[in-house]
């Protein structure tokens, strides 16, 4: 009985063991690019600053509510807080949703105030409309004790918090692709730096969903031909 138990267990303990190593990576990835941000504004001058120095304000309040929920994304994702700590939990979820709307007050801030092209300005509008959105439809989803849809859109929620980063990755992949920067492949990358990531989630989720219909329809079988 607990050989024939065995096997159903280790596809489950991979799955989990994929989406930690998953989330790790996305933890790395975060604290280098908050340590990067933050040391290139450390010097305070004109000339490090540029664009950002009559907006300091509104930069720091966007890098500072944006850092609380990079930090507090992967310790809520990869604890066992749900389960084990629920009010601890809610409190670091009210942290991270502070944090959220604190970035999201500097990000109109910022985009209200940019000298940028208006299709970057509506790409930046764009991802704080998708950050938003996520967030409620998340919240809202918990208040009606709907706990796996609070969880899915919270993944979501999360992957547009990580779009600064995945700008990062995807700008010198461009270039190195032979497109040259331009107001057009900027704008255009910041929408691609969300996108990306919900339908590659999308597409993870249904592929595991087909998975389990398929193996719940060979169990099936099996059963019947015994």
């Amino acid at each position: 009985m607990t050989n024939a138990a065995a096997p159903s267990r280790l596809p489950r303990r991979l799955k989990t063991f994929a989406w930690a190593i998953a989330w790790l990576a996305l933890g790395a990835l975060s604290i280098h690019f908050l340590f990067s941000v933050y040391a290139k504004y450390r010097q305070v001058d004109a000339e490090t600053y540029a664009m950002f120095w009559t907006r300091q304000g509104w930069l720091w309040t966007h890098l500072g509510g944006g850092a609380l929920t990079v930090a507090l994304g992967p310790v809520q994702f990869l604890t066992r807080w749900p389960r084990a700590r629920p009010r601890l939990h809610r409190w670091f979820g009210r942290l991270y949703i502070g944090g959220l709307l604190v970035a999201s007050v500097g990000a109109v801030g910022l985009i209200s105030t940019s000298p940028a092209p208006l299709a970057i300005r509506v790409a930046f509008a764009s991802t704080a409309t998708a950050w938003l959105t996520t967030a409620s439809v998340a919240l809202a989803a918990i208040y009606r004790a709907r706990v796996q849809t609070h969880r899915r859109w919270m993944v979501r929620n999360y992957l547009v918090t990580l779009a600064p980063i995945s700008f990062r990755l995807l700008l010198p992949a461009g270039i190195a692709m032979g497109w040259m920067p331009s107001p057009t492949m900027i704008a255009a990358l910041l929408w691609l730096s969300w996108v990306l990531p919900l339908v590659g989630y999308e597409a993870v989720r249904l592929f595991l969903r087909v998975g389990r219909v398929a193996g719940s329809s060979i169990d099936t079988v099996t059963a019947g031909a015994r």
